[in-house]
């Protein structure tokens, strides 16, 4: 696999490293063989170049999810593509159809919930992202369409993480299989539930791990025809018996003992236990308690499984009693006895705990003693004793307890399986093999010489299988493979297993012999393989010995062979515990016919393991095999933490290292066509030129490179080892003499560039200063003429402003003394014009004072007087009135009543028109006291004026009268008093007048927002008491409804409960409400004896012609369904509604059943779609149940309440001319038993219907989806350099196909006038059907997580978002919002710079709907195929690792896939709401029926 070919500088390479195994650099410099290379980690080292691995530039930063992907198949790039994907939380990849899982030490919820496996059920291999379920998936279906039994095998080292990845496996095939139930429990769900109680009695904390399988396990889980699970087995291997006895520390011994020394108090009390420090068997190591493990709570968890598995809790106890006996019996201590040789307890404490142990096995102690330290040897002739030395006591007290706990584990697994129950007659089964991986310690005894041969027998059958699927591949690609040489571990196997002469067989001859030791058994072994070459004696080693195995060399130490492979059971054991008081004991030790001698038997423990192993292959070999290959990264057990080195090593023990290398025999590279040419067109561009031939280019590019040995196949290019090396070198090469090219042609460009640039820059100076000077000169001519011009015009301002300053000086002067003097006059004036106007108004105010004095007792008197005219008037007619009689009385009451009745419904009907005359008057009063106050106010002015006037002439005229020279002063005292009086009459009057006007402002605006207030409050409390009354009809309904159809439910007889999809009836009958119950019988027959047809026969007649018009197209009518009309006008002519017993319900259902049996055509199902829900909401706004009386509200007392009944009351003609002929058409029914039910029944199949339109468009979207999700796959490089096309067909064409269906259906919908509710509710769950299908694709395809395909995608959305605009809310809806998942991650996908961008803006700007696992699973698995472009920054990544640890931690996590919701998400109130009732009253009924003269009642 090392490359030889010749590297050039530049090229990029593993080199190795004794601290990281292989480090990756850059070759910086190449001296012949030699080669200095740059590292990553920064140190330079020099290396040969054939000691040098190359790597592949283009590979992409976060891995390939398939390892034959890679362009260098070789040991350093397995392990650094295990690395990046493991970096990012990818901890499976394939090779081929190999499964390696990377323990990642944390809690990954998201990727094995029931989301992830819908995903993966039917999917093919390879096409979603590596995972187990994967595998189990594709097992199933092999088993399911070709019957050949399947077996998947698990492996890897302790702590790897097998027992995990055989739980989810077992998970996926419960949710295949279907769950079949054996009494009560299903058989998958009681092999899981087996693992706690084989995990405590079969695992044990190592040095590697704190769970470790300390046997092997093969899971057979058995299916019958339908792929139902109907059976399970569990078969075990190779138990680690001597543990029980024999623990090294850090270790531990068995779960269970640890557990049970954690029991309950009494418990402990019972079997008389306690801490484990003090148990011999427990004690041997420092380590008691697990970390974050409570061994108490595990005890009670295990007792808990045992129920489950189907153990009693008397087994329970036997089994509990069994390993106490075994923890007491290693605490029993030996020394010489009496005689030569012999044993006996040591002392007191022994001998508690020998009793103790015996009364746990209930049997003698005394037995129990002599079984320890004697042995009975039977001869012919007699029976000797022979005494046991300590050392021997000690020995067979550990055989004994060994014995025992082997015999309780198999006794587990055969109760186990006896629980699950088996299917003999099943044919097809997956067997789950959790089996050990190879082990390598710094001591190896016989339990890693067993183990690891089990992994070099598996390792035969694993190359067996990788080098079929290679020949596999190569027939399928029709090339040329015969010469591919195969490397097998045929040699290993022979010298472990081969009889006679194999290590086994010369270990089990070494146990025959009473004398052999380990070096006796060691030193026959150095002379037997002496030669071979796996087989290998350490230096100063005595009993050492190595093989070499397939995944390396190990060395066994060989003191503890000889005791750990003897497996027979001691005749004193076997008889002591056969007769024990104890039946589970005793049927732990059964005798059988080879035991019945009282002599211990031989066998060894390697034989029965190589027999079983045997048995073991012979399964695997009748199966086809999978593989999951489990590693473990780091020995702390701790996330995050990828060792190389560590990991290297599983992958070599596992076997993928050795895949590898029968990959490298052959063909390692395979390239698709189109990617060997996209990749190394460059290499020969003229082979592109005038040929479309995938296959000719691909060998003219690899015919003028020279290269020999390579294969075309069918669809790829298979290269041998080295030629892909040299590939990328000759294109490296090439690349870097074009780069030479562009640097030439980029430096000459930017040299001429800055000539020019500089030249224009100096001609551009040179004119910038000639500008300058002239701008200068210019500057300064300019500025001597202002200088000019600026002397002259202030000196013509200066002189200006003196004239204009002198002119206006005397001009106000001459202004001021006329002003003064004009004023003087004026005011003179004033005040002889006011006192004239106030002397007549005075004199005016007085007359009219007397005035109304003299009016006012004048219209007291007449007043007066009338009153007495009328007094006698009325006397003379109640004297009248006395005389007419009780007559007139009783019609003056009767009258007055009337006058009374009258006048109030006179008041009721006029309070609204006499609060608005009120207002009115009280305002029109206001105004007129204002206007009335401003006249007052304008006259007493104008008196003032004319008393001015009239002071003022008087004033003027007294020089002129010269013939009295005397002044009255009297009077003129008078006027000014009466001037003074009448100013402060003129100021009160204005006071006044202002502020009646404010008070008449806030009065108006106070008495306003009142009304509005009083209005307001009126109005919600009508709209409250409407709704409660609204409320309170349809809770009535409902009660009653439910009330009547339970009522009918209990009166319905035994024998009818069967019937509950029929309405009624089941005779002929079709109406009892009909017919006239005083009707009698023979009013049928004529009077010659002759029977008349009776009415029921019509109805029926009438019933068959309306089924029969129904069944067919009878079209629409004003948009609404005629067959819907029609049937609710005949079932409401019919009175069906009220009728107790009727069949036509059940007709019409028959007949909706069958007409939507065709599921196929949309046509048809949107006709009855329109036509159901149009009749359901019918029957909704019709029906109501019997019993229900409209309760009537009662008129509103307040004023403002009947006002406001007052406005309602009084609609326009049109509005109740159309309520009343809605309510015509759709009238209220007092629903009985069998229409309620025919209700319900035809609810149910809207649902249906509706249900059946969704799913088919969505299985039509499915298709197209799919092949838009494998359009990046199918388009990846399409085109050729040249832009010639393969014949590929254009992605735009699978978008376009999605919109013509939506366009089909919506169109379909239209025409058959399906309620437009319903056909936003379609296209909103179908467009829900699309983001789940595209976001999800981008979670689990690798391709499809691209820039290009983000484009694609988001042209496609485009494209429905604008089919959205153009069907209208009416159809379309919030069909839109539903892609907001995909509409993010296609934005995040296509934007550019991803790497500057924060988590913050991510989260809170691009995708606030998405979680932290979708963001972290979009941004690891993101790659550019176009520009390469990075993702985000590795901070980012870390931040998102960090939450979604947390969220694990918390267990609070989801699955990062979307589900699709498959409810029906309607009601039908929503139906209700979104059809008029008025919108059928033009409807016309079906024409076949109203030319049927039963049918006439249609016409009205």
């Amino acid at each position: 696999m090392v490359g030889s070919v010749a590297l050039a500088v530049g090229s990029l390479v593993f080199v190795e490293d004794p601290d990281d195994a292989w480090v990756d650099g850059e070759v910086v410099a190449v001296k012949g063989a030699d080669i200095e290379v740059l590292c990553s980690s920064g140190k330079r080292v020099v290396v040969k170049s054939s000691n040098v691995y190359p790597k592949d530039a283009e590979a992409p930063p976060c891995g390939v999810d398939d390892m034959t992907k890679l362009a260098y198949l070789h040991e350093p790039g397995v392990l650094y593509n295990l690395k990046s994907r493991y970096d990012i939380n990818e901890i499976y990849t394939y090779t081929g159809n190999i499964l390696i899982a990377v323990n990642p030490f944390q809690r990954l919820p998201h990727l094995y919930d029931s989301h992830m496996m819908a995903q993966y059920k039917g999917a093919a291999f390879g096409e979603l992202s590596p995972h187990p379920f994967a595998v189990a998936d594709a097992a199933y279906r092999v088993m399911m369409h070709e019957g050949i039994s399947q077996s998947i095998l698990v492996s890897g080292e302790s702590g790897a993480g097998k027992t995990e990845s055989t739980k989810l496996i077992m998970r996926y095939l419960a949710y295949m299989g279907g769950r079949s139930a054996s009494e009560g429990r299903s058989v998958e769900q009681q092999v899981l539930e087996s693992n706690p109680v084989l995990e405590a009695f079969g695992n044990a904390k190592t040095v590697r791990n704190n769970n470790s399988s300390r046997f092997g396990k093969f899971v057979e889980i058995q299916f019958n025809q339908n792929g139902r699970i109907s059976g399970a087995a569990i078969r075990t291997y190779l138990l680690e018996r001597s543990r029980v006895c024999q623990i090294s520390d850090p270790e531990r011994n068995y779960h269970c003992f640890y557990m049970l020394c954690a029991a309950p108090p009494e418990v402990i009390q019972k079997y008389k236990l306690g801490n484990p420090r003090t148990f011999h068997y427990l004690n041997q190591s420092n380590c008691y308690e697990l970390d974050g493990i409570d061994d108490a709570r595990e005890y009670v968890a295990t007792r808990k499984a045992m129920d489950t598995v189907g153990i009693s809790s008397n087994e329970q106890e036997a089994i509990f009693r069994v390993i106490a006996a075994i923890l007491h019996l290693g605490n029993i201590e030996f020394m010489k006895g009496k005689e030569i040789d012999s044993s006996m307890p040591k002392d007191e404490k022994s001998l508690f705990h020998l009793r103790t142990a015996a009364e746990l096995f209930k049997c003698d102690p005394k037995a129990l003693e002599d079984s320890l330290c004697r042995r009975i040897i039977v001869t012919r002739d007699e029976k000797i004793i022979k005494e046991l030395d300590p050392d021997a006591a000690a020995s067979s007290r550990d055989a004994l307890s060994k014995i025992v706990y082997s015999r309780l584990f198999d006794w587990l697994v055969d109760k186990i399986n006896s629980s699950i129950g088996q299917d003999p007659s099943s044919k097809c089964v997956i067997g789950v093999l959790d089996i050990y991986g190879f082990e390598s310690f710094k001591t190896n005894s016989f339990e890693q010489f067993c183990i690891n041969l089990t992994n070099e027998k598996l390792q035969q059958h694993f190359n067996q299988h990788v080098f079929k699927m290679e020949q596999e591949e190569y027939t399928k690609e029709e090339i040329n493979w015969s010469y591919i040489e195969f490397i097998d571990n045929q040699d290993v196997l022979d010298l472990i297993e081969k009889k006679p002469g194999g290590i086994i067989a010369l270990l089990d001859e070494a146990c025959m012999f009473p004398r052999s030791t380990h070096e006796t058994f060691s030193q026959k072994l150095y002379q037997t393989f002496k030669n071979h070459k796996r087989f290998s004696k350490p230096k100063l080693a005595r009993s050492d010995f190595s093989i070499a195995h397939y995944a390396g060399d190990v060395t066994y130490q060989t003191e503890l062979f000889l005791e750990k492979n003897k497996d027979y059971v001691i005749a004193e054991h076997q008889s002591l515990l056969n007769a024990s008081g104890c039946s589970f004991v005793s049927s732990l030790f059964p005798i059988s016919n080879d035991e019945s001698s009282k002599q211990s038997k031989f066998s060894s423990i390697g034989t029965r393991f190589k027999q079983q192993l045997q048995a073991l292959l012979e399964t695997l070999s009748s199966t086809e095999p999978h593989y999951i290959r489990c590693v473990k990264p780091n020995n702390l057990l701790k996330p995050a933490i990828f060792e190389n080195e560590n990991v290297l090593q599983q992958l070599r023990c596992g076997g993928v290292m050795e895949a590898i290398r029968i990959s490298c025999a052959g063909y390692p590279t395979r390239k698709p066509f189109i990617e060997f040419i996209g990749r190394f067109s460059i290499l020969a561009p003229e082979a592109l030129e005038g040929s479309d031939d995938e296959v000719a280019v691909c060998k003219a590019l690899l015919e003028k490179m020279g290269l020999e040995g390579y294969q075309i196949g069918k669809t790829k290019v298979f290269l041998r080892a080295g030629q892909m090396a040299e590939l990328d070198t000759r294109r490296t090469e090439v690349l870097g003499r074009s780069a030479g090219i562009i640097q030439r042609k980029v430096r000459s460009y930017m040299a001429r560039k800055k000539f020019t640039s500089l030249q224009c820059s100096a001609l551009l100076m040179q004119s910038v200063c000639r500008g300058e000077h002239a701008r200068k000169i210019y500057e300064s001519l300019r500025r001597e003429a202002s200088a000019l011009k600026i002397q002259q015009y202030l000196r013509m301002y200066f002189a200006k402003k003196a004239y204009t300053e002198l002119c206006m000086s005397a001009i106000s002067i001459q202004t001021g003394m006329r002003a003064m003097n004009a004023s003087k006059e004026l005011r003179f004036r004033r005040e002889t014009r006011a006192a004239v106007m106030i002397q007549s108004h005075c004199r005016k105010f007085l007359a009219h004072l007397e005035y109304e004095k003299l009016k006012k007792a004048t219209i007291t008197t007449q007043s007066a007087w009338r009153a007495r005219v009328a007094r006698k008037e009325l006397q003379k007619l109640k004297m009248a009135a006395r005389e007419t009689g009780a007559l007139q009385a009783a019609k003056n009451k009767l009258e007055k009543q009337v006058e009374e009745l009258t006048w109030r419904l006179q008041l009721e009907r006029r309070m609204r028109t006499d609060l608005e005359e009120a207002k009115t008057q009280e305002t029109t009063k206001l105004q007129s006291a204002l206007h009335e106050l401003q006249l007052q106010f304008k006259e007493t002015k104008e008196m003032l004026a004319k008393e001015k006037e009239t002071v003022k002439t008087v004033s003027e005229q007294i020089p002129v009268i010269k013939e009295i020279p005397v002044i009255d002063h009297e009077l003129m005292d008078r006027l000014r008093t009466e001037n003074e009086n009448l100013k402060s009459l003129v100021s009160s009057l204005e006071t006044k007048i202002v502020e009646t006007e404010k008070k008449y402002e806030e009065t108006n605006k106070l008495s306003e927002e009142r009304l509005k207030q009083a209005m307001e409050a009126e109005s919600m409390i009508v709209k409250l008491k409407t709704n409660m009354h609204t409320l309170q009809e349809k809770v009535s309904d409902m009660e009653i409804e439910n009330k009547i159809l339970r009522q009918h439910a209990s009166d319905l007889p035994a024998d009818s409960v069967g019937k509950a999809l029929e309405n009624g009836d089941h005779t002929n009958e079709f109406l009892g409400s009909n017919e006239s119950p005083s009707t009698p019988v023979k009013g049928h027959e004529v009077p010659d004896g002759k029977p008349k047809r009776p009415p029921v026969d019509r109805q029926n007649e009438d019933v068959d012609a309306l089924m029969e018009c129904v069944m067919k197209d009878v079209g629409f009518s004003q948009g609404k369904p005629v067959a819907a009309f029609t049937i609710y006008k005949c079932l409401l002519h019919w009175k069906s509604f009220e009728a107790e017993k009727t069949s036509v319900f059940d007709r019409l259902i028959q007949i909706i059943g069958s007409a939507i049996e065709n599921q196929d055509s949309n046509n048809h199902l949107a006709y009855w779609l329109s036509n159901t829900s149009t009749l359901l909401f019918l029957l909704q706004k019709s029906l109501k149940p019997a019993g229900i009386t409209s309760a009537r509200k009662p008129p509103p007392t307040s004023l403002f309440g009947r006002m406001a009944m007052g406005f309602r009351s009084s609609p326009s003609t049109v509005n109740v001319n159309a309520a009343a002929a809605a309510l015509e058409v759709v009238p209220q029914v007092e629903a009985k038993y069998p229409a309620l039910l025919f209700k319900q029944q035809l609810t149910a199949y809207v649902e249906k219907i509706y249900g059946i339109v969704r799913d088919n468009l969505k299985r039509e979207l499915g298709a197209l989806l799919a092949l838009c999700i494998q359009a990046p796959r199918t388009s990846k490089g399409g085109v050729l350099r040249s832009g010639r096309s393969f014949g590929r067909d254009a992605p735009s064409n699978h978008w376009q196909g999605i919109i013509d269906s939506l366009n089909s259906l919506l169109c379909t919908l239209k025409e058959n006038f399906v309620p437009p509710v319903l056909v936003q509710k379609i296209y909103t769950q179908s467009f829900s059907y699309i983001n789940v299908q595209l976001f999800n694709s981008l979670l689990l395809r690798r391709e499809c997580c691209t820039f290009s395909n983000g484009e694609y995608v988001k042209a496609g959305l485009a494209e429905l978002e604008l089919w959205c605009c153009q069907a209208k809310e009416e159809y379309a809806g919030t069909a839109w919002d539903e892609l907001k998942h995909i509409r993010q991650a296609v934005g995040f996908l296509v934007i550019h710079q991803k790497y500057r961008i924060s988590y913050d803006e991510i989260t809170s700007d691009l995708c606030p709907i998405l979680s932290v696992q979708q963001l972290y699973r979009i941004c690891t698995l993101y790659w550019d195929d176009n520009y390469n472009t990075r993702s985000v920054a590795p901070e980012v990544i870390s931040s998102m690792r960090v939450l979604m640890t947390e969220d694990s931690n918390n267990a609070v996590s989801n699955s990062f896939l979307l589900d699709d919701n498959s409810s029906i998400p309607f009601s039908i109130d929503e139906l209700s709401k979104s059809i008029n009732v008025k919108d059928f009253l033009d409807v016309k009924p079906a024409v076949q029926l109203t030319e049927n003269p039963a049918f006439q009642f249609l016409h009205g």
